[in-house]
């Protein structure tokens, strides 16, 4: 597949938070209270857990605020930056992920939005390598979402 170059916003990718906490009754929803006091909301949010630890992986609509809100409580976090496609009736997530395996692209793991502007779904990814999958989706008139799109 001949993939052509898209030119992106830069800086403007979707940033998730992996927030590492301790495995305990409570804890997630402590967590999404201190984001909604300081108006902060979790757009799209999936959950790891072992016996004693925990990865809370979530897109929220004000990444700035909710990285002060992390370190001022103290929580263990990383950053990184996720690919996330717009899905509806035309471009459905079966097509999206037919675009990636024909360009060859890996996914690390994929979580849906709890919810969007004008009901529309949403799809985050994880990839091995986000500016070609980026590429590939957008030729084939994917819409691919950036901060912006989905900050208040």
């Amino acid at each position: 597949m001949q993939v052509k170059t898209v030119q992106a916003r830069p800086g403007d990718e979707v940033k998730q938070f992996s927030v590492f906490t301790e495995n305990r009754l409570g804890r997630l929803h402590d967590l999404i209270g201190l984001f909604e006091s300081q108006n902060v909301h979790v757009l799209a949010l999936t959950t790891l857990d072992t016996t004693d630890s925990s990865i809370l992986r979530m897109v929220v609509d004000d990444p700035d605020r909710a990285r002060r809100i992390l370190n001022e409580q103290r929580f263990p976090y990383t950053e990184s930056d996720l690919l996330v496609v717009e899905i509806d009736s035309e471009r459905k997530l079966k097509g999206a992920l037919s675009v990636l395996v024909m360009a060859e692209i890996n996914i690390n793991y994929v979580y849906s939005f709890i919810a969007r502007p004008e009901g529309r779904s949403a799809v985050a990814f994880s990839l091995e390598d986000r500016d070609v999958a980026e590429q590939a989706l957008a030729q084939q008139q994917f819409k691919v979402l950036k901060q912006s799109d989905i900050s208040r």
